[in-house]
């Protein structure tokens, strides 16, 4: 794409940028592999179901399953939280052995992480991703945390502030520049996954909070694609279906609408739009050379309110992320990673501002203020 179309298609800046206005991504999207392949694999939630399997086997052989017949792949979080609690002291055993197990994984692939030269020196991580949306998610992420700690990696692992669903759209306003801030009080967001496709209104409460650490979703749309199976242009078209409809709700309810949509998308995201790899899970292809999500909304969308609707695209993991800028002000260095159907990674460094205007939303003023374990 030639860089004029490039201008038009964003408006205010590159997709998949490595700096942004309150961060540098310093990688996302690694691929690490060893002997039994790839890295994240091992520490994804089809591999915690894979280990809660294993576990039951033994009692299934003697009929002591306490699950009875119903597959690993299919009891909910919820059903398993419930077993923490419950009276089942087997069941609970199971589960408390499966969560242990997973605990192992998640250190070792945090280790394998942390000794890259991209993931030197990070300081804290955020782990995010659906798993995480779970009591049984958090006793995990504590218990990996505890495993590298006793080796000697000085590092916390502490379970992603908002909700999963919601940070993967929050964090698309740390893709907008200040400027949006001053003038609206809302944006579109977009989260892409092999599952769903979710869109949201996200308030930046901006007045309350210029860190945006009381940023939040007013209504979100979600479509589970994959039930669906439609082909990418059909999964296109009911995405800027949804987007329509969340802009119609954002005018009857009187937000001032941003003409900016973020997207959170998988992959290694170009410059351009384009996306070099790791869409294979989205519907249709993605990474074909002819097809660019942001120019097709751009010109399904050409405009919000009565200026030119800007678009900025880049990685799910880092967007996810990226809803935990004002909660990282207390480190210089710091990751993430997402537990779903695979397990995203980005790392990022601060950028310190210090221009003294108390509207700065990465100022070291913010990150004296909060500490690592100071929720809103």
């Amino acid at each position: 794409m030639a860089t004029d179309e490039l201008v038009k298609t964003t408006g205010i800046a590159q997709h998949g940028a490595s700096r942004l206005p309150s961060v540098d991504v310093d990688s996302f999207n690694i691929e690490i592999k060893d002997e039994d392949g790839f890295l994240g694999d091992r520490a994804s939630k089809g591999a915690f179901r894979e280990i809660l399997e294993q576990w039951r086997k033994p009692l299934r052989k003697s009929g002591e399953d306490p699950f009875g017949d119903e597959p690993s792949d299919k009891i909910s979080k919820k059903a398993l939280d419930a077993v923490l609690v419950g009276d089942d002291t087997e069941a609970t055993a199971v589960v408390h052995s499966a969560i242990e197990d997973f605990a192992q994984e998640l250190a070792y692939v945090t280790r394998r992480f942390l000794k890259t030269k991209a993931w030197a020196k990070t300081e804290c991580i955020v782990v995010g991703g659906g798993f995480r949306a779970s009591r049984l998610g958090e006793i995990a992420i504590a218990r990996a945390e505890i495993i590298l700690k006793s080796e000697g990696f000085k590092v916390d692992l502490v379970p992603i502030r908002f909700d999963p669903d919601d940070a993967g759209l929050i964090g698309a306003l740390h893709l907008a520049p200040s400027w949006i801030f001053e003038a609206y009080d809302s944006i579109l967001a977009v989260d892409i996954g092999g599952t769903n496709i979710r869109c949201g209104i996200v308030e930046t409460r901006w007045k309350k909070a210029p860190d945006l650490s009381k940023a939040g979703v007013f209504k979100s749309d979600l479509w589970r694609h994959a039930d669906d199976e439609p082909s990418r242009e059909a999964a296109v078209k009911r995405l800027v279906k949804m987007l329509e409809g969340l802009i119609e709700d954002a005018e009857a309810e009187g937000f001032k609408l941003a003409p900016f949509i973020g997207i959170a998308c998988p992959g290694v995201i170009n410059a351009d739009g384009s996306i070099e790899k790791g869409a294979q899970n989205l519907p249709g292809n993605w990474e074909s050379s002819k097809f660019n999500l942001p120019a097709s909304l751009v010109e399904a969308i050409p405009e919000i309110g009565a200026h030119d609707t800007a678009i900025l695209m880049h990685n799910d993991g880092v967007v996810q992320g990226l809803s935990e800028v004002p909660f990282m002000q207390h480190v210089e260095r710091w990751g993430v990673l997402t537990i779903g159907t695979g397990l995203g990674n980005a790392r990022f460094t601060n950028r310190r501002k210090e221009n003294g205007n108390g509207k700065d939303r990465d100022s070291t003023e913010n990150g004296k203020k909060k500490g690592k374990n100071d929720k809103e």
